[in-house]
């Protein structure tokens, strides 16, 4: 036998004046459990300041909770049963959970492309090349112009998206700025998305610093220092970043995460999100074991001198090592193909960094941190994933991630030949014809 109950079956009177906060959880379900646990402890209901507070700055309607928000339950020292408001993107309006423990999200800053899909989003990322270079300054995407900046094009994805959705924002310059600076530039998204959907994006920094950033603007664009010969203040900088936000009560993405042993140590800057990039990594590891297995199968040293210029080209080495020493390139290769475990069952499909971070997932004390899996690419990306997530291995781990790629891209797995195949003999059905 199931027992239905709800809120307003407790029987309890309003706090004066709070009764119009009261009526928006009457309909809240309780088990049975919470039920009795509550019944006799509380004379009266009403709500918590933040609670008046969420409804107020969103304007919901009558009788509803935001999306976005878990409805939570608190009996004070006066017995007063209070209802709070914690942002919890897994919940949709009036408190009720999402359809699926996984989310889904948008990479894009294009308001156009954004509002077919803004119902199925909990969640949109964007950085300075999303919004610059595939909208503002793409007359194809900005049509007419219209929006100026990146003020103007995040207002319009907010008023799209409402308070169900985060929305991640890149820092311009992690770089040069000063802490106080970065703080003024986060109060400004603040300001702009509320302070119950934005999120920061801080970058990893590696061997990049406010010296030699300016190698990446000028020239031939390459940086002097290879990724891995780092100076501890410089490779932390994204992390001490992270962490003063979050000391600020800033919600932070912790972002440009494409090695699974990058996940332990990000951690520690308490992040909101962290990341598992999945396209380029995958695509190069394909590339150089290519390179191996062609001078493996010839003995033609051609092969390692272009496995060399494309390590030189994707960063591995850095600006002066395009004569490096092909031992040392084949031996680097190698170590990357091993690391990857792309001859193993567990990275063969360029998915290890997924199951390695959602096994740390577990593991932490950072309950509300979730995993964006992102960067996807071709027909298997997708399918692997839903098929990861679906598994007796992590499926109880799908309420931490949060799925995001290019609103076309997902809307390419919605659809099936046979969508086609049905329609015609309805559409024909429905116009008469046999």
């Amino acid at each position: 036998m199931v027992v239905n109950s709800r809120i307003k079956h407790l029987g309890l009177p309003a706090v004066r004046g709070e009764e119009a906060y009261v009526a928006r959880i009457a309909e809240l379900p309780l088990s049975l459990e919470e039920f009795r646990a509550i019944s006799g402890m509380a004379d009266y209901i009403g709500v918590t300041p933040e609670f008046k507070k969420v409804i107020q700055f969103f304007k919901v309607p009558e009788k509803e909770t935001p999306a976005g928000f878990e409805i939570q339950l608190e009996v004070s020292s006066d017995r007063v049963l209070r209802a709070n408001l914690k942002r919890n993107i897994s919940y949709d309006k009036n408190g009720k959970k999402r359809p699926t423990n996984l989310l889904f999200s948008a990479d894009s800053a294009n308001p156009y492309e954004v509002a077919p899909v803004a119902g199925m989003l909990s969640n949109l990322t964007c950085n300075p090349g999303i919004i610059y270079d595939l909208f503002i300054n793409n007359p194809k995407a900005n049509v007419g112009n219209k929006f100026k900046n990146r003020d103007e094009v995040m207002t319009e994805i907010g008023r799209i998206l409402g308070p169900g959705c985060d929305i991640s924002v890149e820092l311009n310059d992690p770089f040069g700025k000063s802490d106080a600076q970065i703080l003024e530039e986060a109060a400004k998204f603040k300001e702009m998305l509320s302070e119950y959907r934005v999120v920061i994006k801080v970058p990893h920094t590696g061997p990049v610093n406010k010296d030699n950033v300016k190698e990446l603007l000028n020239g031939d664009k390459k940086l002097s220092r290879r990724y891995d010969d780092v100076s501890t203040a410089d490779a932390f900088r994204g992390h001490n970043l992270a962490l003063m936000l979050h000391e600020n009560g800033y919600r932070v993405n912790f972002t440009l995460m494409f090695e699974p042993a990058q996940t332990a140590l990000a951690l520690q800057a308490k992040p909101y999100f962290i990341n598992s990039f999945i396209r380029h990594r995958y695509m190069q590891s394909q590339a150089i074991r290519q390179f191996l297995e062609l001078y493996k199968a010839t003995g033609d040293k051609k092969f390692l001198e272009d496995l060399r210029a494309y390590m030189v080209e994707k960063d591995y080495f850095a600006a002066g090592e395009e004569k490096i020493d092909l031992f040392t390139v084949m031996a680097k290769a190698r170590t990357i193909i091993d690391q990857r475990n792309l001859e193993q069952k567990e990275g063969s499909d360029g998915l290890d960094g997924i199951r390695h971070n959602l096994r740390l997932l577990r593991q932490t004390n950072l309950e509300d941190t979730r995993l964006i899996i992102c960067s996807m690419e071709g027909d298997y990306n997708y399918y692997d994933i839903d098929r990861l997530l679906a598994s007796d291995e992590y499926g109880d781990m799908a309420g931490r991630v949060v799925l995001t790629a290019e609103p076309n891209y997902l809307a390419r797995f919605s659809s099936a030949n046979q969508v086609v195949s049905y329609q015609r003999r309805f559409m024909n059905a429905a116009n008469g014809e046999k």
